[in-house]
């Protein structure tokens, strides 16, 4: 059923991407706070970075296996496989992954023939609109 449900605007993904970096930095604030207050500063800063980006790594796979982050419920917006499946872990691990490819994989969506960003079509995945339940 999944499969056949429609992709996601471009812009409501675009707004969904603003609403989660503002979710994330509240995320990663409580991280770093974590970290610097029980290693207490004590730690090299690239110990922090890698800490920081497995969370990261964490909340977006967590989520995502799920069926959406918190700002795609907002926009009633589910990330799926392309068959229409769950992401599992190696799937959504792929899709954070390719996510780095910042900038060019939004702009990608201006010009893929499905308006899909890059690390969706990299990761075979796809944003979806919900449809309400009855």
């Amino acid at each position: 059923m999944t499969a056949t449900l429609p992709t996601a605007g471009i812009w409501k993904r675009f707004a969904t991407l603003i609403y989660e970096a503002i979710l994330l930095a509240a995320v990663l604030f409580l991280a770093d706070y974590l970290f610097i207050a029980l290693s207490h500063n004590r730690l090299p800063k690239w110990l922090l970075q890698l800490y920081l980006l497995g969370v990261m790594g964490a909340y977006f796979s967590w989520f995502w296996m799920h069926g959406q982050s918190l700002a795609m419920k907002t926009w009633h917006i589910h990330v799926v496989k392309t068959n229409g499946d769950k992401l599992d872990l190696i799937t959504a691990l792929k899709r954070f992954a390719f996510s780095w490819l910042i900038g060019i994989s939004q702009l990608w969506a201006f010009v893929d023939k499905d308006q899909q960003f890059l690390h969706d079509r990299l990761a075979g995945t796809r944003l979806v609109i919900d449809v309400p339940r009855d």
